[in-house]
């Protein structure tokens, strides 16, 4: 369980504060909003209204003692990186900041930021891949030349072992987990058997994935 500042909570802080419930981690959420604090004080086990620009408030909060902070102010970017660079400075040991653009994700790295995400650039990326192909049920970009999907058994594949199809050798992609029923298996092997309305996770980079299932 690690202890989260998370500073913002418009639509993508309060989806973060829901998922870190869900985690059972610590979290002080902050936001100048009153109506925006209160709507996930039963998510949270701490929260503030204040502003994050201000050194003072940050001082407050005992940035120093949190093991993560996560900056998801999404509709001001000025007030996101002068935050940044203000938890930077006060000794916080981990940001992430939220980002909509490259030249926003360089401005946050030299000003504080260990680490930056593009909320709607990834969503709309995994949105893209997910939906404009039939076959894709789930997409997980590991970084930008590899990534894992979620796929059902190929037909010709179906009642044929791992090591039988030779998968990694002939296609050079991993298969990492089952699928039946919904429940994962992760004990996969060589002499694991595929089955028809199963699904697998494949692993692998962009270009032999897309060669191999037709993305």
């Amino acid at each position: 369980m690690k202890s989260i500042l998370l500073i913002g909570l418009g639509r993508f802080g309060k989806h973060i504060a829901l998922h870190l419930n869900h985690l059972g981690h610590q979290v002080m959420a902050v936001d100048t909003s009153e109506e925006r604090v209160e709507a996930v004080l039963p998510l949270v086990t701490n929260a503030q209204i204040g502003d994050s620009t201000s050194a003072d408030f940050l001082e407050s909060l005992g940035v120093r003692n949190y093991d993560v902070c996560i900056v998801a102010i999404g509709n001001n970017f000025q007030s996101s990186l002068e935050t940044t660079s203000l938890l930077s400075e006060l000794g916080m040991r981990f940001v992430v900041s939220g980002a909509a653009t490259d030249v926003q994700k360089k401005f946050l790295l030299r000003n504080g930021a260990n680490e930056v995400v593009y909320p709607e650039k990834q969503l709309a990326k995994w949105t893209a891949i997910r939906y404009s192909a039939d076959h894709i049920l789930d997409y997980i970009e590991l970084d930008e030349n590899h990534a894992m999907f979620e796929i059902p058994i190929p037909k010709d594949w179906a009642d044929h072992s791992i090591g039988e199809l030779d998968i990694r050798k002939k296609f050079n992609i991993n298969i990492m987990g089952i699928k039946k029923s919904g429940k994962l298996e992760l004990s996969i092997s060589s002499d694991t058997v595929l089955k028809a309305g199963d699904t697998m996770l494949a692993l692998g980079s962009n270009r032999n994935l897309q060669k191999c299932f037709h993305t």
